[in-house]
């Protein structure tokens, strides 16, 4: 039955996919369009704006969305009592056995299914005046770059044999016009003086081409000049470039006018008025502003600084920091920007739902503004609650929630103080975990720090502190890990596009609660550790150590065994005739005493961040991030003592030592259509001094819905090194993606990426296998190549993400490596939240 309701599905499917099925005669479907510049064929994606009609969006070479419009049909009835009319039979057999009630919503669910098949996207159908406006819209567009003699003809191939055409469109551009003299005239005497001072060098060059973007830039700069120098009133509109026509030789003239007066309305009339620099006379702040109080009195008013503070109930806030984030003061000349300073400032405090600034002309003052500030709050108290479903290589299934309270202006200064709990559960081999945790953070905007190092930082920066405490609890999760954490970060933002981070003080405290149960969550180190007890016994007729204990001594019996081997003094002989159950212990019992170890994680880190991206939409930027990072340096000068493995210890407590640096870069092309090619490399390493471990939650690890998708968590490394075991963790990591996003209907968008990357250990150690270290470039040969699909649903708010990943590249195979388990079988489902980088 199965394969028979498939079947069907499949015939009904293929049935839609006669893409012409809704083209009328003597008409054509759009199949493709084709560009020809100075007779070169070319891709123009810079022309695709400008193109009205564009082939229906394609998946996997398939026009999906027109596919399912296709299973449509326009003739259908549209109401209940057309479609009785047109289906009696049906009608009257429905009848039959339902209501009239049931039978007139069995009759809308089918009307309603095909118009769901009609929402999606139609057949592209071409129409002359679509074609003859993309040709005019190509010839402006070659205008505006020099091209004044261009010609853009276009040409409709149709197809004989079905209800498809291509269109062509053929540019000749001819030869660009070339600036030559270059003229600037201001007849302001204050506008020459603000231009001359500032030196600004003029974009407009003799020999450069013409192009219309050129003389916009210009513009934008000279307004900008102007506007931060106190013309307040100052606009493009008192620009004009005039542009010699009238000589033959592709060659032009360029005079730069910028007119001394502006235009104002007065009783119907326009007259004159000279621009002149304004001053700011007056600044009010209304913290309180809601569009239903616009009309109510003011009840609170303070004067700080000059700046008046008001508000329809109770001024909320310390005048003092409030006042830092307003750049624009009294008796000040009006700038630009410092008003957009203002109001970037003010809406990073993340306590105002809105910043609206007004200036206003002072009434017998013509050169003196009054600016109103007016600042709607958020809800002082707002509640969040976060989900997430979560798989690994160790956890089969689990889900994680978090939830979350945040008080805006906490102590009166804008402060957010944000606690939040948390909770997860998961199912896995071992049985169900969970873990519970709780945190307090305290985020401050500015910069809270003795000795007046806040001076180093100005506040058109916006520096923060964050203050946070937090701690969490596993039960049967790894070795029921207690984390306690503390942190001061400081963060300011350089510039627009460049942020810098520094963690002072960044402590984490990790302590194992369940040690004895190592053997029984990593079974696959048991197993292996239970062979080599085996040959032991064997070579030494004992029978003291094989089989170890699956009891509550398991863990005990284990580690005395893996000491008793590791002893050269008495076995000294094992190790020679058996170096490779040996090494398989020693290696065991290193492992073991990493990942069972507490640790002190005193951090102090720097991380700077690059970030050229100008709003949400805006898929064309990179993205660059480098942290550095030091464990332990300072808190180890406060001890000398060493535990019994010889690590060193402060309060008892072994301490992590070590550097740490990682380096991300991003880069995203908007290659048209709604299509994105993006680019993510990640490179990492860990360097220990002072015999120290790398603790286990601060190593690298390959693999996940994030990283290499064909591989699960844990799974992948490291090296050419395939352990099998639950966890694989390195010292040294490379990562590279590249992914090609596209839509395929509606709010459905898919993907095809290729991931590369792995894991390696640089550490030196003796009881790390070869094949798992990065002894030099050669070891690149062990990178792993993922590749796969996916699609996500974009829900405005969030996307929801399913990757599958193939293993195209495995180099711990032994003979073939490409290709080998390329299959469904063994492919990895991948579920995530928003976009993998």
């Amino acid at each position: 039955m199965k394969k028979l309701s498939f079947y069907f599905l499949l015939i009904v499917f293929l049935v839609s996919c006669n893409s012409t099925k809704h083209v009328a005669d003597e008409e054509y479907m759009l199949k493709e369009n084709y560009f020809f510049i100075d007779s070169a064929k070319t891709n123009a994606t810079e022309l695709q704006k400008y193109v009205l009609q564009k082939p229906n969006p394609r998946f996997l070479g398939l026009p999906l969305g027109l596919y399912f419009h296709n299973l449509g049909n326009h003739n259908k009835p549209k109401t209940p009592s057309e479609w009785a009319k047109q289906n009696k039979r049906s009608y009257n057999f429905v009848r039959t056995i339902f209501s009239e009630k049931q039978s007139i919503a069995y009759a809308n669910s089918l009307i309603n299914l095909n118009k769901s098949f009609l929402k999606y996207q139609g057949p592209e159908i071409i129409k002359d005046i679509k074609v003859k406006r993309t040709a005019e819209n190509l010839w402006a567009y070659y205008k505006t770059q020099g091209y004044f003699k261009s010609t853009v003809t276009s040409k409709i191939n149709k197809s004989s044999t079905n209800k498809k055409a291509t269109v062509e469109y053929h540019i000749s551009k001819g030869k660009p016009t070339i600036l030559d003299s270059v003229k600037i005239k201001i007849a302001s005497p204050i506008l020459d003086s603000i231009y001359k001072k500032s030196a600004l060098e003029t974009l407009l060059k003799t020999g450069n081409q013409y192009k219309d973007q050129t003389f916009r830039n210009e513009a934008d700069n000279v307004v900008k000049l102007f506007r931060n120098n106190g013309i307040y009133h100052f606009s493009e509109s008192a620009i004009g470039f005039y542009v010699d026509s009238t000589r033959t030789d592709y060659k032009t003239n360029i005079d730069f006018l910028i007119s001394s007066n502006r235009l104002i309305e007065s009783n119907g009339n326009y007259i004159e008025k000279p621009f002149n620099v304004h001053t700011i006379k007056e600044v009010n702040v209304f913290t309180d502003y809601s569009f239903a109080k616009r009309s109510n009195s003011i009840k609170d008013s303070i004067s700080y600084n000059g700046i008046n503070f008001l508000a329809h109930d109770k001024i909320k806030y310390n005048l003092k920091y409030l006042s830092q984030s307003i750049f624009l003061k009294p008796n000040g000349i009006y700038k630009d920007t410092l008003r957009n300073l203002t109001r970037t400032h003010l809406k990073s405090l993340k306590n105002f739902k809105s910043t609206n600034i007004k200036f206003t002309p002072i009434p017998g003052f013509e050169n003196e503004l009054k600016m109103d500030i007016f600042l709607a709050p958020l809800e002082k108290y707002t509640l969040g609650f976060e989900t997430e479903l979560t798989h690994s290589n160790i956890r089969n299934i689990g889900a994680s929630a978090k939830f979350s309270i945040i008080d805006r202006n906490a102590f009166r200064g804008a402060e957010l103080l944000k606690m939040s709990l948390l909770g997860s559960w998961f199912n896995s081999n071992n049985g169900p975990g969970w873990e519970i945790g709780a945190d307090i953070s305290l985020e401050v905007p500015r910069f809270v720090a003795p000795f007046g190092l806040s001076k180093f930082v100005p506040k058109e920066m916006s520096p923060r502190t964050l203050f946070s405490f937090g701690s969490s609890f596993q039960k049967n999760i790894g070795l029921d890990r207690q984390t306690f954490t503390i942190l001061t970060d400081y963060k300011w933002q350089f510039n627009s596009k460049k942020t810098v981070q520094l963690e002072l003080l960044n402590t984490q405290y990790v302590k194992n609660l369940n040690v004895s149960s190592f053997f029984t969550i990593y079974n696959s180190e048991f197993e292996s550790l239970n062979s080599v007890a085996q040959v032991y016994d064997n070579v030494n007729n004992t029978t003291n150590n094989y089989p170890i204990p699956t009891d509550e001594n398991q863990a005990s019996k284990a580690v005395s065994f893996m000491n008793l081997v590791a002893d050269n003094n008495r076995n000294n002989n094992f190790r020679n005739t058996n170096p490779e159950e040996y090494n398989l212990a020693t290696n065991i019992l290193n492992r073991y005493n990493i990942i069972t170890s507490d640790f002190l994680i005193p951090i102090v880190g720097y991380s700077f961040t690059y970030n050229n991206q100008s709003s949400f939409k805006d898929n064309n930027f990179s993205f660059f991030k480098i942290r550095l990072a030091n464990s332990g340096n300072i808190l180890g000068f406060l001890s000398n003592k060493r535990n019994t493995n010889n690590k060193k210890t402060l309060l008892n407590i072994p301490l992590a030592q070590y550097f740490k640096s990682d380096i991300e870069y991003k880069k995203f092309w908007n290659i048209g259509n709604n299509s994105v090619f993006a680019l993510r490399t990640f490179l990492g390493a860990i360097v220990t001094y002072n015999n120290s471990d790398i603790p286990f939650t601060k190593s690298y690890f390959a693999g996940g819905s994030n990283d290499i998708r064909a591989w699960q968590t844990y799974e992948l490394g490291p090296g050419s090194r395939n352990s099998g075991l639950e966890f694989n963790i390195g010292s040294f990591k490379f990562l590279t993606s590249a992914e090609y996003r596209f839509d395929i209907i509606s709010k459905l968008k898919g993907a095809l990426f290729v991931d590369a990357g792995n894991i390696w250990d640089i550490s030196g150690s003796s009881f790390v296998e070869d094949n798992a270290k990065f002894n030099s470039l050669s070891s690149l040969k062990n990178i792993a190549i993922g590749s796969g699909l996916g699609a996500r649903w974009d829900f405005n708010f969030l996307i929801l993400r399913i990757d599958v990943g193939f293993k195209t590249y495995e180099p711990y195979l032994k003979n073939r490596k490409w290709f080998q388990n390329y299959n469904l079988s063994h492919a990895v489902y991948n579920i995530g939240i928003n976009y993998p980088f």
